[in-house]
């Protein structure tokens, strides 16, 4: 059976003014959400979690993609992207983990928006309105620190003990000002190959 999906939800933030500062380019920060059923809810410690992947994951991806694309415009506007679940206090942290660390959830989104690297992640368990949190980074350059953010909300009513949280993530842009550098300025300075960046 596909995902029971009690309601969707779409954050979408612009930031205009950071630091007292306006920004030149605003930054846009977008979460698509799905309030699920737990697939395994009630069904005592369940061992083989495939089949329940197989039923969900997927459309649960292409959904939640839809959804980023649409308010982003297209997958070339994404810059930065995400993944997050948060299971009911009934569930495992390894229910959400199945549904969001799966090729046949994250390649949907990968693809669409044409991206290189793995999709950062959040999953934790929580009760309803606990905070949501879906970190980005750069979809094709994970040392790219301008891209280091982290889209925060709460569903007043979700998740309930027996639901999960499904969350993906977009940034359109990095953060304002950022003037951090990145992690490759940083092994420059230390001496160390960007290969090899523990020196190991």
């Amino acid at each position: 059976m596909p995902a029971e999906i009690r309601k969707t939800l779409l954050h979408v933030e612009n930031t205009l003014i950071e630091g007292g500062k306006v920004a030149e380019t605003p930054l846009k920060m977008i979460a698509a959400i799905a309030v699920i059923t737990n697939p395994w809810a009630g069904k005592g410690f369940v061992e083989d979690l495939k089949p329940g992947i197989l039923d969900c994951a997927p459309g649960l991806g292409s959904l939640l993609t839809d959804m980023i694309l649409d308010a982003a415009g297209g997958g070339d506007k994404v810059e930065g992207y995400g993944k997050s679940a948060i299971v009911g206090v009934n569930g495992e942290v390894e229910h959400g983990s199945a549904l969001i660390h799966t090729l046949q959830f994250g390649n949907f989104y990968r693809n669409a928006v044409g991206a290189k690297s793995y999709l950062s992640f959040t999953n934790t368990r929580g009760p309803a309105n606990a905070s949501l949190q879906i970190p980005l980074m750069d979809k094709n350059d994970g040392g790219k620190r301008s891209h280091y953010l982290t889209i925060q909300t709460q569903i007043a009513d979700a998740p309930a003990p027996d639901e999960i949280v499904i969350a993906l993530g977009a940034s359109i842009g990095g953060r304002p000002h950022h003037r951090i550098g990145d992690r490759y300025q940083d092994l420059k300075e230390l001496g160390h190959d960007v290969d090899n960046p523990a020196a190991v």
